[in-house]
């Protein structure tokens, strides 16, 4: 291990668009409401549908929140990302001219890349006969845009990529920056990731795999019959704990462990080993014991398989003190967010540890079949959360944990 090994990461600025709130106190005040974004799709006809509900983000207008002309031009995922970067970076007192840009970086990735760009681009050519489609669109659908968008828009010149692992996505990038800041790499970045999948093909595709619920997102509960997309993004801005002190920032939290393994098993079925091990190894990488975390955001989808499984891996690494952590799905609320549900469901973590609240579990009717843990059923629970756990499980077997813990003391 090198000395900068053993550099200090923080958090120090937040961004959040969600289903249930844009920025981080609307999220974080409907999560504390319960508020559900649960409701029938309204940007596009669903009569062709069975599935009819999704969690939108209703009335967004980039104009509203965008500084930047430019990403008027871009796709809505891309676009997402930008709100939430801006609010991050506002956050944590970075504007352009970045200080030493080329010891930045921009990871922000997404699990579909610009399917609503894509999707438009394919009506022009096979519906309405068009002889080419937009001549922006391969800029706007890539997986990359967003994260070259933002690094753009702040002149950020070290490392700028994209992450893409499905419903990991997120989770991986804040854990690459993390890594790159703590081997000195890079002093600061923004990471995270968006998603804008509510489609008329994406819910045609989504339908088909028969995991959807028509009804609903019940986490952990016995009536619970499958998750509900949503849409969003979410950005944290990670800092060098030095880098941080040495201009003045405020720091909101400390990235205190990040784990990442595969199932290496099935592309659909979740496994119990590969959930365990980056569990156990990101509390390793933490120095902590299970013990120590008072707060877990669970994956939660509200699939019977999952719920179980996950289920089964925290009593499996938590052992006894699995019945004193407190537990809760913000799924139940903003839905699944997909690549971008890791960095949404960070926000949230560490806005527990800030305010002594654990968001709760929403439509918790009575517990499911192996589902035996305390989930926060229906109503916040405000206890004092120290360390917070934030776990990510994507289709494929692609699991990634962060350990979150309270801002240093001086």
């Amino acid at each position: 291990m090198t000395q900068s090994d053993n550099r200090r990461v923080v958090v120090t600025g937040m961004g959040a668009v969600t289903p249930i709130g844009i920025g981080v106190e609307a999220f974080w005040q409907a999560l504390m409401g319960g508020v559900s974004a649960v409701g029938e799709i309204e940007s596009f006809d669903t009569s062709e549908l069975y599935i009819k509900i999704a969690c939108e983000v209703k009335d967004f207008d980039p104009r509203a929140h965008l500084k930047s002309k430019l990403l008027l031009l871009a796709d809505r995922y891309s676009q997402f990302a930008a709100v939430a970067a801006q609010e991050a970076m506002d956050q944590a007192g970075l504007a352009p001219p970045l200080p030493n840009p080329g010891r930045a970086a921009s990871i922000i990735g997404s699990g579909a890349g610009g399917l609503v760009t894509l999707e438009n681009g394919y009506r022009d050519i096979f519906i309405h006969n068009k002889k080419a489609t937009n001549p922006l669109t391969l800029l706007r659908f890539i997986g990359s845009s967003a994260a070259a968008h933002v690094g753009i828009e702040y002149g950020i010149t070290g490392p700028t990529f994209g992450t893409v692992s499905a419903c990991s996505t997120a989770t991986h990038a804040i854990g690459l920056l993390r890594d790159l800041i703590r081997r000195g790499a890079v002093d600061y970045g923004v990471a995270g990731a968006s998603e804008a999948v509510i489609t008329f093909g994406t819910m045609r595709a989504w339908q088909a795999m028969r995991v959807l619920s028509p009804e609903g997102c019940f986490p952990f509960a016995k009536r619970r019959n499958g998750t509900v997309l949503g849409e969003g993004a979410g950005v944290l801005v990670l800092e060098d704990l030095a880098h941080a002190r040495a201009r003045g920032a405020s720091v909101l939290a400390e990235l205190k462990g990040f784990a990442m393994t595969s199932d290496a098993k099935d592309m659909v079925n979740p496994d119990v080993e590969g959930p365990k091990e980056a569990m156990r190894l990101a509390l390793a990488d933490a120095g902590l014991a299970p013990d120590d975390i008072d707060y877990l955001n669970a994956h939660g989808t509200a699939t019977t398989i999952n719920d179980i499984n996950e289920t089964r891996a925290i009593r499996d690494v938590f052992g006894r003190a699995a019945d004193r952590l407190a537990i809760s799905s913000t799924k139940s609320m903003h839905g699944h967010l997909l690549g971008a549900g890791g960095a949404v469901e960070a926000v949230a973590s560490i806005m527990a540890i800030r305010e002594g609240v654990v968001p709760p579990t929403i439509g918790f009717d009575e517990p499911g079949e192996g589902c035996d843990l305390d989930y926060t059923p229906n109503e916040p629970a405000r206890r004092a959360v120290r360390h917070a756990m934030s776990n990510s499980f994507a289709f494929g077997g692609l699991n990634a944990v962060l350990v979150f813990g309270p801002a240093p003391e001086e």
